[in-house]
């Protein structure tokens, strides 16, 4: 097991932090969790632990979108062919689906497409275009996509094609497509005040200002300014608008964008309607994951519990049982059985298109998996390669659809910036980039892009491709790069600590109560992880699966419970456990959910004995 670096938080202001944990009467330790995180006031603690949809921006601040609602108007009035365009990933099929159901209750001229991963790769293609074309389409509403588009937007142009933009990847500086409208709440002249929406989110943004338009009245509303009638208006458009945000919850959890702001009240009414009424096509992913559903007779006889499903489903359940599965029709076939399964509405297609699907999600795992273990039997049988600070691969046998995956766990094996190619059909090297924290890969490619025909992403993940001819230099300039840039020390697994906790002092009903609500959780608002010290084992520690430790642990600084615990991967550590050694750990508290039965439990990520 890799070594990891133990980093306890201390970027924050403790005299806010006792100023806040008496406004609040809570213990310091959550006032220190919600500093972490940017909240240093009552109202700002009442905004996070009570999310509301009137804390969502005004969607007209964001630069086009009178120009993006103005257009499609016209394309609805006149009767024109609308095209809804989306990238193959989680979030660009969630945002096709949003929109293209959206705008099917008000325009039955509308098509989507989404494009084949291995002959048209990312973005807007011509082959796209030329389909808009031949089937007359005089919209294309491109959603995840399209902020380099330049050639493709200009193609469109020549067709008598409008194209509207919807993408929050960075554009290429004040450089725009010539698009009717371009909606990034990242391009460098847009006043929209939050930079972090998912790709399906700036389609959600669409939707809420054309139906804001539609209805006369904004969410931004404040209730008590309005008059009965104009208040009953703004709470049919909530409801109204909550049906989609199923699909941005799952789009926020795949892409990984920071969970809080305007993402984490987006999250939040997402997973409410998941967990309350999911749709058909949702609910048929999740029995695939072991996922059951309440009874007919549980509801009934339980009318005040408004659960669908037996356990609360969580952000990290749509990571895991969700998005891979949506994500392995694109890579495995096409991405259009993804959108279809999304937009049902029949149980009975759900079910079989769900099924289909997680037959693709089989596939690419016993793809994902080969691919893996050659890679890494390369890795080790290479000291030079082992040697360098970053991992270039390249291999025509490995399939495009997974390469990205593999790059990732490459990334948690040896923790370097990693970048996995193979052949693309147009005969160029395709790979998918994938980074470490502690260095910006986006950056680093843009270092390289003389090299590159393409390239685009963010600083943790990136899509590239380059020439035969040019590999090799690109290889070797890239490990420059990265050699310039990296510290040894950086290149160190870091384990980021919240706070120290005492089992007996801090771990209480109203502490885990308040803890809970903190969720949902995600980058910027990860579960607190916690360090605690002076720990034994209650003496019946064992190896479960292939190398997971599991055990109890208690304090020996204070008299408290002993506390389930499971640390994957850590079954190291048993012998000296076993023996009574103390230790320190740092771990997550979580409810653990099996046989009908909920209790507390520790994940451990990481164990320290004393001794050392």
């Amino acid at each position: 097991m890799k070594e990891k670096r133990w980093i306890l938080r201390e970027d924050y202001d403790k005299e806010v932090v006792k100023k806040l944990a008496e406004e609040l009467g809570v213990d310091e330790i959550i006032a220190t969790l919600l500093v972490e995180r940017g909240v240093t006031t009552f109202e700002e603690a009442r905004h996070f632990f009570r999310p509301g949809l009137d804390q969502l921006h005004d969607p007209f601040l964001m630069k086009d979108m009178h120009r993006a609602i103005a257009r499609i108007n016209e394309a609805v009035r006149h009767r024109e062919r609308i095209l809804v365009y989306g990238d193959y990933d989680v979030d660009g099929t969630s945002a096709v689906a949003l929109v293209y159901s959206y705008l099917h209750t008000i325009h039955s001229n509308i098509d989507f497409y989404i494009p084949d991963r291995d002959s048209e790769g990312y973005g807007i293609s011509f082959k796209g275009i030329d389909y808009a074309h031949e089937t007359g389409v005089k919209l294309v509403i491109a959603l995840d996509c399209g902020i380099k588009a330049f050639e493709q937007v200009d193609y469109a142009n020549g067709f008598g094609i409008d194209v509207i933009i919807g993408d929050h990847h960075l554009p290429d500086g004040d450089h725009l497509p010539a698009a009717v409208a371009v909606l990034d709440p990242k391009r460098l002249d847009c006043p929209y005040p939050y930079k972090e929406l998912s790709g399906c989110g700036i389609g959600f943004k669409i939707v809420e200002a054309h139906q804001e338009q539609r209805m006369g009245v904004r969410l931004c509303d404040v209730p008590d300014t309005l008059d009965e009638a104009r208040r009953t208006k703004r709470d049919n458009l909530q409801l109204f608008l909550l049906k989609y945000l199923d699909l941005v919850a799952v789009s926020i959890a795949s892409d990984i964008v920071p969970i809080m702001g305007e993402n984490r009240v987006l999250a939040a009414f997402g997973l409410k309607v998941i967990n309350t009424r999911p749709r058909p096509g949702l609910e048929a992913i999740l029995t695939y994951g072991h996922i059951e559903r309440r009874t007919p007779d549980e509801m009934r006889n339980h009318p005040e519990d408004k659960s669908y499903f037996r356990k609360e489903l969580t952000i990290s359940d749509l990571v895991f049982l969700v998005g891979p599965r949506i994500n392995a029709a694109g890579r495995i076939r096409s991405a259009f059985d993804s959108v279809r399964l999304l937009l049902s509405d029949d149980p009975a297609q759900a079910t079989l298109l769900a099924e289909e699907i997680n037959n693709f999600n089989i596939q690419r795992k016993d793809l994902d998996s080969a691919a893996t273990e050659e890679a890494k039997r390369r890795i080790e049988s290479d000291p030079q390669m082992k040697s360098r600070k970053s991992i270039v691969l390249f291999d025509d046998s490995w399939h495009k659809g997974v390469v990205g995956i593999v790059a990732s766990r490459l990334v948690e094996a040896y923790y370097k910036p990693t970048i996995i190619f193979t052949l693309s059909t147009d005969q160029l090297i395709t790979g998918s980039a994938r980074s470490i924290k502690e260095f910006d890969i986006h950056t680093a490619l843009e270092q390289c892009s003389d090299l590159l025909e393409h390239f685009g992403g963010h600083k943790c993940a990136a899509g590239v491709s380059v020439r035969p001819e040019n590999f090799e230099a690109f290889k070797v300039r890239f490990e420059q790069v990265v050699e310039q840039t990296l510290k040894m020390d950086s290149m160190v697994p870091e384990i980021e600590i919240d706070a120290v906790l005492d089992f007996g002092r801090h771990i209480t009903p109203k502490f885990l109560r308040i803890l809970k609500q903190f969720s949902p959780f995600g980058p910027e608002n990860n579960v607190p992880v916690f360090e605690s010290r002076s720990l034994v084992d209650t003496g019946y520690p064992r190896i479960v699966g292939s190398n997971h430790l599991k055990f109890s642990a208690i304090s020996l600084l204070s008299r408290s419970r002993p506390y389930p615990a499971i640390g994957f991967q850590l079954g190291q550590c048993y012998p000296r456990m076993k023996k009574g050694e103390p230790f320190s750990m740092c771990y997550t508290l979580e409810e653990n959910y099996w046989n009908g039965k909920t209790e507390i439990q520790l994940n451990v990520k990481d164990i320290r004995f004393e001794e050392d």
